[in-house]
């Protein structure tokens, strides 16, 4: 249960105009999980730290697009 993506099954209704979506996704930041900050927590170098957004890597959570990694 490490990954940052969850998935759910959401409720298909006999009665729904649409076709259904079977599985959702959603992303957990991992920001959620730590409470405070721990001391000597590992630190990102400064210039790969201002590219990713963030100073430690315990933080860190990258964006996937869900239209496929061409566009």
């Amino acid at each position: 249960m490490n990954s940052q993506v969850r998935y759910y099954y959401p409720f298909i209704g006999p009665f729904d105009p649409c076709p259904p979506i079977r599985v959702k996704s959603y992303v957990v930041p991992p920001n959620q999980f730590i409470v405070f900050q721990p001391p000597n927590l590992p630190q990102f170098p400064l210039r790969e730290a201002l590219k990713r957004g963030t100073l430690w890597p315990a933080l860190y959570s990258p964006y996937e697009s869900k239209w496929g990694k061409g566009r």
